[in-house]
């Protein structure tokens, strides 16, 4: 089996889609630093660089799965998707480029990962109306990454599209959590005191509810919400890793934030994947990503299911 991966980004999809078995032949992003880095890591794939929407989908190779990962900001909560900002408007149009390369191609199958509210966008009945008219059955369905294997809660939509008559059965099997102690190196990282002058009286409280809630070792985001209040155990995945600095971790008297490799460790990459030098890229192309080993069980589902 051969695919497709568009708005490719680090490579997750690709990353996925060869941990069950299949080829990826072609790869494209808008970013040159992540048609870099997916190069590097998948060299044996073509690779464009440009904005999907002005693609020309003649000389993309032949294939039997399009993967896409549309740009979500526009329907992200975390993001603000309001009506009427042109640079949401114009992500949320990226979903179209699915259709396009879809209606040249006709490959027996897709499979679309975005954010739950992709589901809740004014034209997601017009999309999937567009899809059908193209002989695709859509099977939706919200994968929690920690569910297959990621040592981190992220929950997105992936619609499988066939072209079948009626919409692919698909059973995923759920496998065991693996913990955030399983990534964290203690000897890794640029620590700093908690107690220092300039840090945060919002910073120092959640410390402590961390502390009387988890001990002395333990996990936090850089923000006031959810987990920002108590702190998060590292017995158990991870919360969702986004395309900034957010998790810290808390050593007794000292703290940190993750790096590039515990990131991306956390979304499952191989820990042999090469990621950019300059950790904001890896940070951001990490958070991103589609979380490999989902990739895979949603793409090994399918096939099973076909």
């Amino acid at each position: 089996m051969k695919a497709i991966d568009l708005f490719a980004g680090a490579g997750g999809f690709s990353t996925g889609a060869s941990m069950a078995g299949v080829d990826v032949v072609w790869a494209a992003n808008h970013w040159p630093a992540a048609v870099a880095i997916h190069e590097q890591n998948h060299p044996g794939a073509a690779h464009l660089c440009q904005d999907l929407q002005q693609a020309n989908w003649r000389d993309v190779p032949a294939h039997d799965i399009l993967l896409a990962s549309p740009c979500c900001q526009g329907h992200s909560k975390a993001r603000g998707k309001a009506n009427g900002n042109p640079q949401h408007d114009a992500s949320r149009s990226t979903a179209w480029a699915v259709v396009s390369a879809a209606e040249y191609h006709r490959p027996a199958f897709a499979v679309i990962e975005n954010v739950p509210e992709f589901t809740r966008w004014a034209l997601y009945p017009a999309w999937c109306a567009a899809m059908d008219a193209l002989g695709y059955a859509l099977t939706p369905m919200i994968v929690d990454a920690a569910d297959h294997g990621t040592p981190q809660h992220r929950e997105r939509l992936f619609i499988v599209a066939a072209r079948a008559a009626h919409p692919l059965m698909i059973s995923l099997e759920k496998r065991a959590h693996v913990p955030a102690s399983s990534f964290i190196d203690f000897g890794a990282g640029s620590w700093q005191p908690i107690e220092k002058p300039g840090r945060a009286a919002a910073t120092l409280r959640r410390v402590q509810a961390g502390r009387r809630a988890h001990g002395d070792r333990f996990v936090m985001p850089y923000y006031g919400g959810g987990s920002g209040l108590t702190g998060r155990c590292l017995n158990r995945p991870l919360g969702t890793v986004t395309t900034r600095d957010r998790w810290g971790v808390v050593d007794g008297d000292r703290t940190r934030m993750l790096t590039a490799q515990e990131c991306r460790a956390a979304m499952g990459f191989p820990d042999t994947y090469i990621l950019p030098a300059k950790h904001t890229d890896a940070v951001h192309m990490l958070g991103n990503a589609v979380c490999p080993p989902a990739a895979r069980d949603v793409i090994t589902a399918m096939l099973k299911a076909a």
